[in-house]
């Protein structure tokens, strides 16, 4: 990506993103920017532990800007969680929030701060919630003091992985500890305030976290193409994002400290985020009930359903899947040959072929999971309706590994 200084961007869509490798150093700039004097930096425990995160506390101290860190947090993140950051976020008298790391550490904290604005359950913003309808994907909203604060605090958003694109979403995915179901917490003011792309925080991830973070990201572009209703823009840049992928994804694997690569899959990650606006499918509604009873990661779920989902949705998507195909340069170009090209993909990042393969799943956890699934938000946005008997049918292939 050539030298530092000419590798800086700085982009304005769908918030302020700044891009480029070493970026990091301009969190101090940032927070005077914000007008942030006292952040608290929110991080999962191990990153916590880490000299990417020290030192960008210690660069803060340097600049006059103290930071308090919470790292009461973990992987497919729990409402507890957010609850408890709130506390630390008050008690300190915080003024902004730096979320640093992957997908978790980035919803936990853009929950944190909208509930310490808005003094309401977590819930309430969630499907099925009392303000979902006020500020939920192209719905009306109702400008007044309880759904849509003035107060909430900015917030830095830092990803360390390619693959949520929380970064630049609306959106946060937080388990509720008492039901176990993920839920989709929304609200247009948890966009993030800026945005810090820096590929070589993202270079020391392990080759298997690349790749499912980089199918999270994949299986964002390509549900957010998919989804029914006429929005060019998404469908744009959820292409460019694919064809970002398909180019870059093994690459950034194979060769974790190559720095043009990392750099266009954070890209990649982003664009999804943006582009899923137009709205999600069946392969997160499946992903979310397994994330949430059996702790399975997000970005392996996701590119292990993908095909399955897929082929569930061919009489709907076959015309868009050739169009994608030309676009990509996958050399059949035909929904089978876009199948192929999943398939293999997953082979060389080493993504399994069945759901079975990565925890103790089986027929009979089925017709628990199968509400769920239908259940799940992300559900009406499937190209194809979907009905209970179509989720049970792709949770058996999936756990079996029949695709046709």
């Amino acid at each position: 990506m050539g030298e530092k200084k000419d590798s800086f961007e700085n982009w304005g869509y769908p918030n302020t993103v700044w891009f480029g490798n070493g970026r990091i150093a301009d969190l101090p700039k940032a927070c005077k920017i914000l007008n942030v004097k006292k952040p608290l930096l929110v991080t999962d425990k191990d990153l916590a532990k880490t000299n990417m995160v020290l030192n960008a506390i210690e660069t803060n101290k340097k600049n006059s800007l103290p930071t308090e860190i919470f790292s009461d947090l973990k992987g497919n993140p729990l409402g507890s969680y957010v609850q408890n950051g709130v506390e630390k976020f008050k008690n300190g008298n915080h003024d902004g929030i730096v979320a640093f790391g992957g997908g978790s550490s980035l919803d936990v904290g853009k929950s944190i701060l909208l509930q310490a604005s808005l003094n309401r359950p977590l819930w309430d913003f969630t499907d099925g919630g009392s303000f979902w309808k006020e500020n939920s994907f192209g719905k009306s909203m109702a400008i007044n003091k309880i759904s849509n604060p003035d107060n909430i605090k900015p917030f830095i958003a830092i990803p360390t992985t390619a693959g949520t694109g929380s970064e630049t979403s609306r959106a946060a995915a937080i388990i509720n500890d008492e039901t176990k179901i993920k839920k989709i917490v929304f609200h247009p003011k948890m966009l993030p305030t800026l945005t810090i792309l820096d590929p070589e925080l993202t270079s020391g991830m392990p080759p298997f976290l690349t790749a499912a973070t980089g199918m999270d990201a994949l299986a964002h572009n390509l549900e957010a193409y998919c989804a029914p209703g006429y929005h060019p823009m998404a469908d744009g840049i959820a292409l460019e994002g694919m064809w970002l992928i398909k180019k870059w994804l093994t690459v950034a694997v194979e060769q974790g400290e190559n720095l043009e690569a990392r750099g266009h899959m954070l890209t990649a990650s982003s664009m999804g985020a943006t582009a899923f606006q137009k709205g999600l499918g069946a392969i997160h509604s499946l992903s979310h009930p397994v994330n949430s009873l059996f702790n399975v990661h997000h970005g392996l779920s996701n590119g292990i359903f993908m095909p399955y989902v897929l082929t569930f949705n061919r009489s709907t998507i076959e015309e868009k899947i050739i169009k994608a195909c030309e676009y990509l340069e996958i050399k059949k170009k035909s929904f089978n040959g876009f199948i192929d090209w999943t398939l293999n993909l997953r082979e060389k990042t080493k993504i399994p072929h069945k759901i079975s393969d990565t925890t103790d799943i089986s027929d009979k956890d089925i017709e628990k999971l199968s509400p769920m699934a239908l259940a799940d938000p992300c559900t009406p946005g499937n190209p194809k309706k979907l009905n209970l008997e179509d989720f049970i049918n792709m949770y058996r292939n999936s756990i079996n590994g029949k695709l046709f």
